[in-house]
């Protein structure tokens, strides 16, 4: 992928490092936001959506670490030995973040920045303490993405996912979930889980799909702005295939159960980022 511009991003915050520590925050699930035209309109008559932490695939739940804490002043640019990291996350969230901005006001609404945590090991966050071992996840709570930048590393040589447009698709996922808090979506879900519990897991598939739709739209509009490389696109689907349910079932030696997954599966994640790809337009999200 073609970075155009250097440096760190405004949005992401540095706790990697030493320094101060994040309080508890009470977990809470908001987005006043009407559904925007451009946010499948389809959903509006199932009324869904979800509540706590989303992550990328192969998380667990957060609440591992009660109470944890994680410091943070970051570290100097100068002295980083993962600034070049830092700075290609920092382009491709700024330019996701962009991209959404400028769809919401198309329809008339507000788009509302996400942040993007750094962190080092474990992490104390609104939706409860989480380690690396959880992936890259969004916390509605506090409207911020956590990646530990060893996870890229892990994407290429555990999963068999690597290339920058692979880490580039992990962030637009999460801040898919973002999208799906700013438009009702995630608290509708969540509404219809505790409604149905039966369900939760089928929907919680849904809306992991979804997100991958909505990476699939922003990885359109790379492609029209020529920021795509060759095999790019690639890199992207591959990852999609690395975290599905059954993929990683298998890797760890368990039976392939449908019933448990809350992800979807590796064929269902791509056919939806490729959804997104191919139509780049968030209407074509409509997963449930």
């Amino acid at each position: 992928m073609k970075v155009i511009r250097r440096g760190t991003s405004g949005d992401v915050l540095d706790q990697r490092g030493g320094g101060g520590s994040r309080g508890g925050v009470p977990f809470a699930i908001g987005g006043g936001l009407s559904i925007p035209v451009l946010i499948i309109a389809a959903i509006a008559y199932f009324v869904l959506g979800q509540g706590g932490g989303s992550g990328f695939g192969i998380d667990m739940p957060l609440n591992q670490l009660p109470g944890a804490q994680v410091s943070g002043k970051g570290i100097p640019a100068g002295q980083d030995p993962e600034r070049d990291q830092v700075e290609f996350v920092s382009f491709v969230l700024d330019d996701i973040q962009n991209f959404w901005t400028e769809q919401f006001q198309a329809s008339g609404d507000r788009y509302s920045r996400a942040k993007l945590v750094l962190f080092d090991g474990q992490v104390s966050t609104a939706c409860g303490g989480a380690t690396s071992d959880v992936g890259p996840f969004y916390c509605p709570g506090d409207q911020q993405v956590y990646i530990d930048l060893s996870f890229f590393r892990e994407l290429s040589a555990r999963f068999g996912a690597p290339g920058d447009f692979a880490q580039a698709y992990v962030i637009a996922h999460e801040i898919g979930h973002h999208i799906q808090l700013l438009s009702g979506i995630s608290e509708n879900v969540s509404r219809a889980q505790r409604k149905n519990p039966n369900d939760a897991n089928e929907l919680s598939v849904r809306l992991e799909l979804q997100a991958d739709c909505l990476a699939g739209v922003w990885a359109y509009s790379t492609y029209e702005r020529q920021l795509l490389e060759s095999g790019d696109l690639e890199e992207g689907l591959a990852a999609a295939a690395a975290v599905g349910d059954d993929r990683l079932q298998r890797q760890a030696g368990q039976r392939v159960n449908p019933e448990t997954w809350t992800h979807g599966s590796s064929q269902d994640r791509v056919k939806w980022f490729k959804t997104g790809f191919e139509s780049g337009r968030a209407s074509s999200c409509d997963t449930f």
